[in-house]
């Protein structure tokens, strides 16, 4: 079930909300139910240090013991 953000076309509040098959999703502070959906980004889990990109100043690929945490 996916996450969407959401602006409402009324109040202008900016809300996300979890968004079921067949759901009408309603502005949590006035009810409206006339929304623009928003282009948000996506959350990873990445491990820090992966991917061959360092993630401190003190090597370059992610292979000292500060990267491999």
């Amino acid at each position: 079930m996916p996450i969407f953000e959401y602006r409402c076309k009324r109040c202008g509040k900016v809300f996300e909300c979890l968004v079921r098959k067949g759901d009408v999703p309603a502005c949590p502070e006035c009810g409206s139910e006339e929304l623009t959906k928003l282009m948000s980004m996506f959350a990873t889990n990445v491990r820090k240090g992966s991917g061959g990109q360092s993630s401190c100043a003190a090597c370059t690929g992610g292979s000292c013991s500060s990267c491999r945490g």
